[in-house]
């Protein structure tokens, strides 16, 4: 699976960008068809400590899941998100096998 990794308005380190790639990457273990991702990692401009956002599209044949995040680090949004699409795929994984 190819990994796009965008920050958005600001530059992202590299343990960022390789933990959010490693994070990603065991998604495939739940299901095999995604076939690329793009990681959006933004910074809000408000007083909120809950300021980074990072929106996740996964792209598999037939669909794209779009999940949308926000907390205090990058690290805990990236988590959240992945765990959601872990739920995602999965049932996409179920619904796939019932048609066959």
């Amino acid at each position: 699976m190819k990994v796009n990794v965008h920050a958005v308005n600001f530059t992202a380190d590299r343990k960022l960008v390789e933990f959010v790639q490693e994070r990603m990457s065991k998604l495939e273990k739940y299901y095999d068809k995604i076939v690329a991702s793009d990681v959006f990692l933004k910074v809000e401009n408000t007083s909120d400590k809950e300021n980074k956002t990072v929106e996740i599209k996964i792209h598999v044949p037939g669909d794209d899941f779009i999940v949308k995040k926000q907390c205090k680090t990058f690290e805990e949004a990236v988590e959240l998100a992945t765990e959601s699409l872990e739920r995602l795929v999965m049932k996409r994984k179920e619904k796939t096998r019932e048609h066959i």
